[in-house]
């Protein structure tokens, strides 16, 4: 079989760049916030890193076609939010990668990128 090549071949590796970037974003942020100390977590950083794990997870939901209210994130405490934040970023890259390659991937990327540069632990 003949690998696919020209514009393409250059659209799906691009992709695939971005995707490794928003991925190790993802673990950067998540591995940020199970690092941080207890106060820290408790001054706001785990109540900022919730809301960005339940949008990230609002984004990729929306991208699967889940229709209407989608479920709250549960609250597993200060010490889990990393974790739901891995586990929402992970699901958002799957998400965007079952878009393919093309400008709403790569804006869904872009965006998701913008919201985890703002990820508590940053400062």
């Amino acid at each position: 079989m003949e690998t696919p090549r020209g514009p393409e071949q250059h659209e799906r590796l691009e992709q695939l760049e971005q995707l490794e970037r928003l991925e190790q974003a993802v673990e950067r942020a998540a591995g940020r916030l199970r690092r941080l100390p207890e106060s820290a977590l408790r001054r706001g950083a785990a109540a900022e890193g919730r809301a960005l794990a339940a949008e990230l997870a609002r984004r990729g939901q929306r991208l699967e076609g889940r229709p209407g209210r989608l479920p709250e994130l549960p609250d597993a405490g200060i010490f889990a939010v990393g974790d739901q934040l891995a586990v929402t970023g992970h699901d958002l890259v799957e998400a965007v990668r079952a878009l393919g390659p093309g400008e709403a991937a790569a804006e869904e990327i872009r965006q998701a990128l913008d919201l985890l540069r703002g990820a508590p632990g940053r400062r």
